[in-house]
């Protein structure tokens, strides 16, 4: 099993940046592939970004080319740069976890808050 936490939420005008970083605890951090989510209120959870085992990452449409995610095995961490927010970027930014097999993140953390605004 893995434990997340995040930090590195807060607030900040739109076209500003913020850069997220999840702690994992637990053993062989290498062998989870690695993702981000985010939830607005009143809508439901999705995916923003993913990277593998490998660092090969793919990102949800609405924020490619300006948020990236990367990972430091030796430091079983996991990081969300966001650059050009926009006020739809607001939500509670969650960071996920599964084993190469899993189909399913069946690891997530609390989550952090992320306000942008105009």
């Amino acid at each position: 099993q893995v434990q997340l936490v995040e930090s590195g939420g807060g607030s900040v005008q739109a076209g500003g940046s913020l850069g997220l970083s999840c702690a994992a605890s637990g053993r062989n951090f290498s062998g989870y592939v690695m993702a981000w989510f985010r939830q607005a209120p009143g809508k439901e959870r999705e995916f923003v970004a993913q990277i593998t085992l490998s660092g090969r990452s793919t990102y949800a449409d609405s924020v490619k080319g300006r948020f990236a995610i990367s990972r430091d095995n030796a430091k079983n961490a996991v990081y969300l740069q966001m650059n050009n927010l926009k006020r739809e970027d607001t939500g509670v930014y969650l960071c996920a976890a599964r084993l190469v097999m899993q189909a399913r993140y069946d690891y997530r953390g609390q989550g952090t808050q992320v306000t942008v605004s105009s």
